[in-house]
């Protein structure tokens, strides 16, 4: 052959390889709702900066016919390129070759970009679309899970590691990104569960539908699987450009910086109204931390889980942080198992990143209650406890208002190493609400009275002014400063600046043992 023959024979493969599956399976899949694996990632990646790895790879079965029923590439696109500029490796499975199964040489593909990714150092996106495992490969399907297992495990804390659930993810295939550091999902069109709605209804007579047991809605605000419920495809992948630009390629980097745009000296007055004089009063921290920080900067991550925390990412001038906050609105900002656990482990993977925190704290304490004692609240708060306490990321603390007994150690509180703490003159800061110290202090004293309730609140209202304030911890040194409200702003990038450079000595070990 000549060498335009061999060319034209290259060009030939690349246009078979492009097309998976078939026109027909192509089709299928728009019919669907669903955008193809190619479409997919050029949809995610700056304009003509793919590259594709492996493309003409195909499986090695001679199973049940398999041999006959080559598709190059083997169900899944692999490669890199760039996403506002910085490189991502990506890889998602194509649900028109084999409906995305697993095989040996698939999974050796994915396995390929994410040591790739490693010895890089740059994040990667998974998207997946994927019927499992494949049959006809036996346990080879089952050996390359495993694979991707523990790479995943091994890329974790780091390269950020992506995952966006684009179809069905069922069965071993959900444990992958149950390890990634955030899972995006599409409304209607994905799903997530170890066992279908055939299997659960065999073996326990229990009817539920795909959408019920692994659906987008059930896994962002049930389970916490999910971070992102996403109304499209579209919308999903623009999300997690949104979400890279806050984060570091890799733990050796620092999160990125951008111009900013918003005036670092900007004392945002509306902060004096936010918080209302009644203590009971609920208000939205989301209102507390768009004032504070650039504007329009803040991203949260997972709205919809355990709604009694916030947590998400921000700028305060044009630096990138990760911010926690008790929300008044829900549960009166109360910690229980799920918020415990959904700040953990947004904490650590700040501190993974090099991304500093910024929390704020309105918590009356946990979650008092039968079900969430026998559940294991004191296993799961005391992973947000050693989340902070473990934490080498620069921490800056704000105290709005309540923080009482052991919520007020756990939120980020300068006995577990936060750097800067501070309160707002509304802080109530105290071993236990008002009302319960009363209770609890002169018991005695209201039994004895015709109006105990009178009395009760006379001494609720002096308990408040002696004790619950912010003044004695700030004469203790557990508060660096009490701010005015707008002052906050200034404040915190001021001290941002000056911890850019902190550096932190821990003991020599392997890990610790988080109270999973």
């Amino acid at each position: 052959m000549t060498m335009d023959e061999k060319i034209e024979e290259l060009r030939e493969l690349r246009e078979r390889a492009r097309l998976g599956g078939g026109e027909d399976r192509i089709e299928a899949q728009h019919d669907r709702g669903k955008k193809t694996a190619r479409e997919r990632i050029d949809y995610l990646l700056d304009d003509g900066t793919f590259n594709e790895f492996d493309q003409l790879r195909t499986h090695r079965s001679h199973n049940f016919g398999m041999e006959e029923k080559k598709v190059l590439g083997d169900g899944v696109v692999t490669g890199y390129g760039e996403v506002n500029g910085r490189t991502v490796f990506v890889y998602g499975n194509d649900f028109t070759a084999f409906g995305g199964s697993l095989g040996e040489v698939v999974a050796e593909k994915i396995t390929n970009v994410n040591e790739k990714a490693m010895e890089v150092g740059a994040p990667v996106v998974g998207i997946n679309d994927s019927a499992g495992a494949r049959i006809q490969e036996g346990v080879a399907s089952l050996a390359g899970y495993g694979d991707i297992f523990r790479q995943n495990t091994q890329a974790s804390g780091v390269v950020p590691q992506i995952s966006a659930i684009m179809g069905p993810c069922a069965g071993g295939a959900v444990y992958s990104p149950a390890i990634t550091d955030f899972v995006f999902m599409v409304e209607d069109t994905s799903h997530m569960f170890v066992t279908g709605p055939d299997v659960i209804e065999t073996v326990t007579g229990e009817q539920v539908t795909h959408d019920e047991l692994g659906g987008a809605t059930t896994h962002t605000g049930v389970s916490g699987v999910a971070h992102f419920a996403e109304p499209s495809e579209e919308a999903a992948l623009d999300n997690i450009k949104r979400l890279l630009s806050y984060i570091p390629q890799n733990n050796m980097a620092d999160p990125p910086r951008v111009d900013p745009w918003d005036d670092p000296e900007r004392e945002a007055e509306e902060l004096e109204d936010i918080v209302p004089d009644e203590p009971r009063k609920p208000y939205d921290i989301v209102d507390v931390i768009d004032a504070v920080f650039d504007e329009e900067s803040f991203f949260e991550v997972q709205p919809d889980f355990a709604r009694n925390v916030v947590v998400g990412f921000a700028r305060l001038d044009g630096r990138s942080v990760g911010v926690v906050a008790n929300q008044p609105r829900v549960n009166a900002g109360t910690l229980d198992i799920d918020a415990s656990d959904k700040a953990a482990r947004f904490v650590r993977f700040c501190d993974s990143f090099n991304i500093p925190i910024v929390s704020f704290v309105d918590v009356p304490g946990f979650m008092p209650g039968t079900d969430q004692e026998h559940s294991g609240i004191i296993r799961h708060g005391a992973k947000l406890l050693y989340a902070y306490s473990e934490a080498t990321v620069p921490l800056l603390t704000v105290i709005t208002r309540k923080a009482y007994g052991g919520a007020y150690i756990v939120m980020a509180s300068k006995h577990l190493g936060a750097d800067v703490n501070y309160a707002w003159p509304t802080a109530e800061i105290a071993v236990m609400g008002p009302k319960g110290a009363v209770n609890v202090l002169y018991r005695d004293e209201l039994a004895e009275v015709d109006d105990p309730d009178r009395l009760r609140d006379e001494l609720i209202e002096e308990y408040r002014e002696e004790f619950a304030n912010p003044y004695q911890p700030a004469d203790r040194g557990f508060l660096d400063d009490v701010l005015e409200p707008l002052e906050t702003r200034p404040r915190l990038i001021q001290d941002l600046e000056m911890l850019a450079t902190k550096r932190e000595s821990l003991p020599d070990k392997k890990h610790g043992n988080i109270p999973l």
